[in-house]
């Protein structure tokens, strides 16, 4: 199959800049050839004239959670239970988790990393968009979260895998690579969202993040870690994982980001998660979680400020729901001081290297075809990202959406 996309106003995101009257062929599921537009050049039969349209690549969420579960995803999913109403089957997630992927390829987003979703649902959706039973984003997962027996395996069951100890959690990993993970995350710290845990010491001991980190790589496979507090955040750094999650304590000890910025460490801080829990869902939440949370979202502001001036490779993870609502994050990250195309770079280029995929996030000859077409100029208004209507075509793996 060959598309060719018409005189479309390309952003290289990496340079920065963005290039009129260009012409992008797709074979295969490829980029083929990305050309100018001779002058005088008519459109040949069978091509898509854009009209100036902007095209960047497809976007990429770092940190989504893949559930069924739509209780903090408001406009999305069915209507909740009345009393009276008779059960509905638990069936009825797959339904919704095929929703959701086809919301999130709409949005733009053709990539997302599940950092933990419960009863494997990540893993049975990835088969089934690969499969192409249902269309969706290319879908990695850590399959569940390795964490030390903490009281956030009461609230997250499945979505974990406890264990303790370096050689269980060596285990842990290697049962993760047998179900399909594509890298592994654990727990450095507790999470802010369990009033039982204080996200502020290391959850793990050195030693338990060493083994885990270690088995992973050995494996083949990165590791993310969830990261909160500055000891824990330390250990995880000290331990090399790939991606620190959330990492919002960073900004305490500026040379642990520059000793990211050396590695090549990526921080996803995930701001959305903070702003929402402290302002958003304020009401399902405990009053001490979101007054933490408030705290929480100053100190990410201030880490990102800190790890942008010193060089850490950003990614765009949104941590929030609904599916689809992806690009919120874009707006939040603009807040913490990174220009549009700052940005954009960290939701494709950025997310690429937290995934370690480097041919994703970019469009290059030779490269897969995710491509986004947007209605208007993202990188001068990042608002446009947010407005479905806005996003005129998707195409993954040379696979074209319209909406």
């Amino acid at each position: 199959m060959t598309t060719v996309l018409w005189n479309v106003r390309l952003l290289d995101l990496e340079a920065g800049v963005a290039v009129e009257r260009q012409v992008v062929t797709i074979e295969d599921g490829l980029v083929a050839s990305i050309t100018a537009i001779a002058p005088g050049a008519v459109a040949p039969d069978g091509a898509r004239d854009l009209g100036g349209a902007t095209v960047l690549p497809g976007l990429i969420d770092a940190h989504c959670h893949v559930l069924s579960d739509t209780e903090r995803s408001p406009g999305f999913g069915p209507p909740p239970l009345l009393h009276g109403e008779a059960p509905r089957p638990r069936a009825l997630g797959h339904y919704i988790l095929a929703a959701a992927a086809v919301r999130i390829l709409a949005s733009g987003f053709t990539t997302v990393r599940d950092v933990g979703s419960f009863d494997d649902e990540a893993s049975a959706l990835k088969l089934a968009v690969d499969l192409g039973i249902v269309p969706g984003p290319r879908i990695l997962t850590c399959g569940r979260i390795v964490s030390a027996t903490a009281p956030g395996g009461v609230l997250f069951g499945s979505m974990y895998r406890e264990a303790d100890g370096p050689w269980e959690m060596r285990k842990a990993v290697r049962e993760q690579i047998r179900r399909g993970a594509d890298f592994i995350k654990f727990m450095a710290t507790g999470a802010r969202s369990v009033l039982a845990e204080d996200p502020e010491p290391a959850q793990m001991t050195l030693e338990e993040m060493t083994a885990v980190v270690d088995e992973a790589h050995r494996m083949g496979r990165r590791v993310a870690a969830h990261a909160e507090g500055l000891a824990g955040t330390r250990w995880a750094i000290q331990s090399g994982a790939d991606t620190i999650e959330h990492g919002l304590s960073l900004h305490r000890e500026p040379a642990l980001l520059d000793v990211m910025a050396e590695r090549g460490t990526v921080l996803v801080p995930t701001l959305s998660t903070f702003h929402d829990l402290a302002f958003r869902f304020a009401s399902e939440f405990a009053p001490p979680l979101v007054e933490q949370a408030k705290r929480q979202l100053e100190e990410s502001l201030a880490t990102v400020a800190a790890a942008r001036a010193a060089g850490v490779i950003l990614a765009l993870g949104y941590d929030s729901g609904p599916p689809g609502a992806s690009a919120n994050e874009l707006l939040r990250l603009a807040e913490a001081g990174l220009s549009s195309m700052q940005a954009l770079h960290a939701a494709t280029v950025g997310g690429a290297a937290a995934l370690g995929r480097p041919g994703l996030g970019r469009i290059a000859v030779g490269g897969p075809a995710d491509l986004v077409v947007v209605d208007g100029r993202p990188d001068v208004d990042l608002a446009i990202l947010t407005q479905p209507a806005r996003i005129q075509l998707v195409i993954a793996s040379g696979i074209a959406t319209s909406r």
